[in-house]
Order: structure tokens, then sequence, then C-alpha cells
């Protein structure tokens, strides 16, 4: 999904890799016919890859490299990453056991068997379920930003599991969430505000188009600065109200918070026991400090 690294349950890969590996094998295509590698040469690599694999195991990429070379299929530059690639998007090969400090290749189907599959419609609707569970409220927009699918397929898989949603309103805004999960939306705000300190990347940031729910525009820029970053979060009720970072020192770790406004007596003394987790996560001493402009 987006062209990154995700971990899945075996039993879901079959029907995943069947719906989001075709997006991603088109919208590779370019590039790697820039590298020489044309649709002819593809097929031709990825059956020596998956040849490759049957008949000698594990293999690094060095060594898939070298039985491409053989049979002269260009490796030069990024080539060989590009036909590995494009040999994971279409069900061929997945990581297999390390050896010593380099990982190999394996060819799917020895490896973990017969996958299930569903057709498209079911695929499509499953994910939309399977992603309103953990990012609902979310809209369509948003399940094609964190998938990698056309909007229009978004869509028509909006559609196939309507029954199943309940329109919310957030000021404006308008977001879906499953029926299921309807029963959050009673609940008795907590006496004090639940204060979390999100790591660098966390799901919660990457899981929509906009982030302007969680995190006010006018403090975007710091904790998403472009160029893929994504920096740790302060959160409160849900909402992002600063940054943070750790700074290393010989036997502690000083949690550096730079809230974007005052924080409140109770964010405080909420912030103050999540640094004690934390501390007792990393199984240090930490202390906590609160900046200000720059000014602890």
């Amino acid at each position: 999904m987006r062209g990154t690294l995700h971990l899945l349950a075996t039993e879901d890969l079959g029907w995943l890799l069947s719906l989001l590996g075709p997006v991603f094998v088109r919208s590779g295509r370019r590039r790697r016919t820039e590298l020489g590698l044309d649709e002819d040469t593809c097929k031709r690599g990825v059956r020596v890859i998956r040849d490759a694999l049957t008949n000698r195991g594990p293999l690094t990429r060095a060594e898939i490299a070298g039985q491409l070379a053989a049979r002269r299929i260009r490796t030069a530059g990024q080539a060989t990453v590009h036909l590995i690639g494009l040999a994971a998007l279409e069900g061929v090969i997945c990581y297999g056991p390390n050896h010593g400090r380099e990982p190999t290749y394996v060819a799917l189907a020895d490896w973990i068997g017969q996958l299930p599959a569903l057709s498209q419609e079911k695929a499509l609707a499953e994910l939309a379920r399977r992603y309103l569970m953990a990012y609902g409220p979310a809209t369509p927009e948003d399940l094609a930003a964190w998938s990698g699918l056309p909007l229009g397929e978004v869509r028509a898989a909006w559609q196939q599991i309507t029954a199943q949603l309940i329109e919310v309103k957030i000021g404006d805004y308008s977001a879906w969430m499953l029926k299921t999960r309807a029963r959050w939306l009673d609940r008795t705000p907590a006496r004090r505000p639940i204060v979390r300190l999100l790591p660098s990347y966390d799901t919660y940031l990457l899981g929509y188009r906009s982030r302007d729910l969680a995190l006010a525009p006018k403090h975007a820029k710091r904790i998403h600065p472009g160029g893929g970053l994504l920096r740790p979060a302060l959160l409160a009720d849900g909402k992002v109200i600063g940054a943070w970072n750790i700074q290393r020192r010989r036997d502690r770790v000083d949690v550096m918070v730079k809230p974007f406004e005052d924080l409140t007596p109770n964010a405080q003394r909420e912030l103050e026991v999540e640094v004690k987790d934390l501390a007792h996560f990393l199984g240090v001493e930490a202390e906590l400090k609160v900046l200000m402009h720059g000014i602890a």
C-alpha cells in the first residue's frame, strides 16, 4: 500500500496482492522502462527469479542478480531491485530467512502455500471495511490516499458497504464510520485529557489524505515539514498540540516537548505520567523538559 512495506496476516496476502499488486505494477512501468526493462524483459526476469528460488531455495539480492545476469537480463543500477519488486507484486516471491545480516527471498508458493483469494468486488469491499474499522471516521478520499487505489474503485467499494456505515458531521466536515463503532459516539468524555506521545510516522497521522481533523493547518509544518517526514507528535484528546523529541544522555534521556500553546495544568500532569510510561518502556530514567519558543 502506497508503495511501502507493510506487515500482513498470511491469510490476507492473497486477496490484497491481487487487489493492490496490479496498481503498483502499472505505476512502476515507466521507471522500469527507464532502466531498460521492457515488458518482455520483465516477464523473463520474473520467470528467472521464480525458477531460481524454486530450484535453489533462499537467495540474497546479489545472488538473484547473478542469476539474472547469467541469462543476459539487465541488472545495472536499480534494475535488479525493480525486478524483485515486480516479482513480489505479482505474488511470486516474499522475504525469507536472513543469511547473516543479508535478507533473502523465497518463492511465495513454497513459503506459505496456497493463498486464499477474493473477487475484485469482494476484495474492495473487505479493504474498505477493514480500513474503516481502524481509521473511521474517514472518507473515500482518505482510503484512496492510504491504499493507492483509484478513487473510482474506492467509491464503488464504499457503495458496497453503505448499509454498514453511518455518516458523522465534524463541524462542516462529513465522514463515515462503521455502525458497529458508533457506540463510541455516546461515550462520556474523560474528566482528564488523554495525552499521548506519538512516535515518528505513527499510523494515527498516516491514514488520511488530510490531517486537518487532528492537526490544525497552522501548525502542520511543525509535524509534517515535507519531503516525506512525519515528526513525533504530542496528542491530547485526539488533537496534535505539540512536537517532541528525545535527547539521549549517558545515564538518562531528556524528553523535549514543544507545545504549540501553553499546556493546561491537567495536560501537564498527564504528560508527566506519559513520560514516566515512556521511561519505563525504554528502561531508562527520563526527565521532561517543556519548551516554549525555544526556552525551557
